[in-house]
């Protein structure tokens, strides 16, 4: 079946993933029009794209989807089924979804055309308007900046013109900001917190219209009251409207204020044609939030597949749960259920304010306060996740317990249908059946089995209670065992080798084990053995528990040759050695790309070259990189105060220092740093296992982010740090890490998983609360010591070189399956037909 998407919004992007994953037999073959000519990327995180340069592109699809971008879609031809794009272009289907979003409203004011007038809403649209506060910041020093719109989208709007260096005012017609998610006691609140950043807030007061200078820019804004406003820009986010034009232009039923007609299947009133999020009218209603969009495109995905395959699907479109947590410029702000029902819906009200502390909270409960209807939070929303999941439900406790978060109940008191995580629509129920059908044991599974907990994060501690009563109810007792071989966790048998001073894997699984071992707890060990210092990875036992790269050194790629990649600390390189590398490249006949780590990869080396290669690069002083074990990567810099007329510190210099302290670290996963040279933020440090910002004062140290599939946001650990704490900080955190993680496990589930979280993990590295502080600094001082180069001590050992052969029997032999084509002046590996010779060794 031909699938057409018209749309590549993070909407679109979800059904086509969610296509993809449930469609086992490759029955879709689809296409996805997009009118911009990026990708799919977050819109939720525009604002840290403007301030901090963040990647907010979703990741590619897998599988075989056609995507055309750049290209919009123009025209509908219903009976034909093909659609038109502006390219002139022809593309059929026999299913078409439109997912087509929505466009900021712009007032009909006078002015709203004149030049430094934006709107919010796309990257292009921040692109443009980084560029004219630049040349504003140029032309007219010191003029204002006018947000119209004083919602979600516009209060981050406002964020951005104030990081981008204006002087901000926020214009709302309503009393207060929010209104559609706080009631007037939250927006109030919220109003004291954004005009203690400096912004200055204008609620009650329509605007009347935009007033251009001598340059035929707008300069003011005129305000009904009949005040103005200088401004010499002004960004407009006040409410959007579905983008339903192709719709309306092929006939197709649309709401009266706009929206494709669809019914719960998310059907249009073609059979062949579907809509789903912002551009979507579902019984009246426009949804413009993120999990109503996702949760439309998977009944989408549902039926398109049934449809496949010959079938019906009873999946439904059901409305649903528009409660909200975010952190608005520093400051939580939540609401769920219905914040503003009152007596007249037989609802009272139970509220809490602390003007000092800035918090707001309300509770909505039924006229025998036993019920949670809804309420709002502001600025304290650590209660949220549980009480979003008790809305429509009996409380386990008095309205006054749950305000001040006494509601903390375990899992297992929540009704079966509570919404736990509302971006993907998971049940408390469907979360138990999990676990008790699928047998699932942790959190990891949970996520991965139900999708709960996976978008936002924000129901993640529901989940683990959850998790934990259902656990406890069937008398099950959580196994720690590593694998068949082992009962303890990766942690304890951290432990045992530390405490009893094993150096072989052979005896620990004979007094701590049983059998020979397997591909899980074989390099789990030769991980912990590496950590402990405990010689080359390739000396004796040791190379036989290495993983595939780390049996080479190298990183395999999909032909079976292998990359080579140099350590080049924090970037830095001088020239001799960039015409190094150029020279190998080019002797050795490599592809060559600059990695996102600052680094240069070379690729397709046969494993016989190795050595050579290496030999080569050891004598121009380049060491391991190791891009092929789970250690350090790489610490990437900005080039900081030395060049840079923004910077603070020497971001370099610091990357430098990391990198050569922590290089051919072992842990139980990959690590990345980085480090800024100031708030800009170009080394994107916050992305990162551990990441420094510098400030005026120090450097400011951030802990458990990374990037791909699922990123996290690292969090602020401490501030304004000497260089010798922040290295002494750094130091501790990676040891108990590498101390207590589980196997696989990134530093960002690592503390998601932590008891305490930051707090406790504060509490250690600082306070030394377990006592561990020496040891852990005795720790790293062993392995800076004690550190050698890997390839450096393989080249100077003919018993480890001999290992580099693709055939042991026939050493000089290469590999006859391993061919390449040329590309753009390059290298690329074809896969040539036929069996292809297994790589013997020893």
């Amino acid at each position: 079946m031909k699938v057409v998407v018209v749309g590549h919004g993070p909407t679109g992007h979800r059904l086509v993933e969610a296509l993809r994953a449930r469609d086992d037999t490759g029955s879709c073959r689809i296409t996805v029009i997009g009118e911009e000519t990026r990708s799919a990327y977050d819109r939720v995180a525009l604002t840290s794209y403007l301030t901090e340069d963040a990647d907010l592109a979703y990741p590619a699809h897998d599988g075989e989807v056609e995507l055309l971008t750049g290209d919009p879609a123009v025209e509908i031809d219903r009976a034909a089924r093909v659609v038109r794009t502006g390219s002139g272009r022809e593309v059929a289907y026999d299913a078409l979804v439109l997912a087509t979003g929505s466009a900021p409203f712009v007032p009909p004011v006078e002015g709203r055309d004149l030049p430094g007038v934006f709107v919010y809403r796309t990257i292009d649209d921040l692109e443009s308007l980084r560029r004219h506060c630049a040349g504003l910041a140029a032309s007219r020093p010191g003029a204002g900046g006018v947000v119209v719109g004083g919602g979600l989208l516009g209060l981050e709007a406002a964020r951005a013109l104030q990081d981008l260096g204006v002087d901000t005012h926020v214009v709302e017609v309503a009393p207060w900001l929010m209104p559609r998610q706080l009631d007037e006691g939250g927006g109030a609140m919220l109003r004291r917190h954004i005009e203690a950043l400096g912004m200055r807030v204008h609620a009650g007061t329509p605007m009347a219209g935009l007033e251009a200078g001598g340059d035929g820019a707008v300069a003011r804004v005129a305000l009904a009251d009949g005040s103005a406003i200088d401004a010499g820009v002004v960004v407009f986010s006040a409410g959007i409207r579905p983008r339903d034009e192709l719709a309306r232009a092929c006939g197709l039923p649309v709401g009266e204020r706009g929206g494709i007609v669809v019914d719960d299947a998310c059907r249009t009133a073609d059979p062949a044609i579907w809509a789903v999020g912002e551009c979507a009218l579902v019984d009246g209603q426009v949804y413009g939030l993120v999990a109503p969009c996702f949760s439309m495109a998977e009944v989408v995905a549902d039926h398109l597949l049934a449809t496949a395959g010959g079938a019906g699907s009873g999946a439904r479109f059901e409305g649903a749960d528009l409660s909200t947590k975010l952190k608005l410029m520093g400051v939580d702000v939540a609401s769920f259920g219905d914040p503003f029902a009152g007596p007249e819906q037989g609802a009272l009200d139970i509220t809490y304010t602390d003007p000092v502390a800035g918090v707001y909270k309300k509770l909505v409960v039924s006229d025998d306060a036993r019920t949670l209807v809804g309420g709002v939070l502001v600025g304290d929303a650590s209660a949220y996740p549980t009480l979003r999941a008790y809305v429509g439900a009996e409380l386990p406790g008095s309205p006054e317990q749950a305000l001040f978060g006494g509601t903390e109940a375990a899992g297992g008191d929540l009704p079966g249908a509570t919404v736990i995580c509302s971006c993907n629509n998971v049940s408390a129920e469907t979360i138990r059946c999990a676990i008790r059908d699928d047998g699932l044991r942790d959190l990891a599974e949970v996520k991965g089995c139900t999708r709960a907990g996976s978008t936002c994060g924000s129901c993640v501690p529901l989940v683990k209670k959850l998790l934990d009563a259902e656990l406890t109810a069937a008398g099950i007792e959580v196994s720690r065992a590593l694998c068949e071989h082992f009962d303890h966790s990766r942690a304890e048998l951290f432990d045992i080798v530390r405490v009893r001073g094993i150096t072989s894997f052979t005896r620990l699984i004979e007094e701590h084990g049983r059998g020979r071992g397997c591909d899980i707890c074989k390099p789990v060990v030769a991980s912990i053995l590496a950590s402990l210092g405990n010689g080359h990875i390739l000396d004796g036992e040791q190379a036989a528990l290495q993983d595939t790269n780390d049996h080479f050194l190298a990183n395999m790629q999909k032909n079976g040759t292998y990359s080579v990649v140099p350590r080049i600390p924090g970037g830095e390189i001088t020239p001799d050695k960039l015409i190094v590398i150029g020279e190998v490249a080019r002797d050795f006949g490599l592809y060559t790309k600059i990695t996102g780590g600052q680094r240069i990869d070379l690729f397709g080396a046969r494993v016989e070259q190795l050595p050579e290669i290496w030999r080569r690069l050891v004598e121009a002083g380049f060491e391991s990189g190791h891009a092929y074990g789970k250690s350090l990567r790489t610490v990437k810099s900005c080039v900081g105060s030395t060049w840079c007329r923004y910077g603070v510190q020497d971001s370099v210099a610091m990357a430098i220092r990391l990198e050569l302290r922590y290089r051919g670290l072992r842990a139980p996963h990959k690590l990345k740093s980085a480090v800024s040279g100031c708030a800009r933020e170009c080394a994107e440090a916050q992305s990162k296992d551990f990441g420094v910002i510098a400030t005026e004062k120090g450097w400011n140290l951030y802990l458990a982010g990374n990037g791909g599939m699922r990123p996290r946001h690292a969090d602020l650990f401490a501030s304004d740090l000497d260089d010798e704490t922040l290295i002494r900080y750094i130091d501790r955190f990676l040891m108990f890490y590498i101390r207590t993680a589980d196997r696989l496990q990134r530093t960002a589930s690592w503390l998601e998983s932590l008891e305490g979280g930051i707090d406790y993990l504060r509490e250690v590295i600082v306070d030394d609360r377990l006592g561990l502080c020496a040891e852990l600094d005795a720790a790293m001082d062993r392995h800076v010591d004690g550190y050698a180069d890997e390839w450096r001590a393989t080249l100077e050992d003919p018993d480890k070189l001999r290992r580099f052969v693709s055939f042991v029997n026939a050493p000089d032999t290469p590999d006859p399956s391993i061919a390449f084509t040329p590309e753009r002046e390059q290298i690329k590996p074809v896969l040539v037909a036929g069996p292809r010779l297994e790589v013997t060794t020893r």
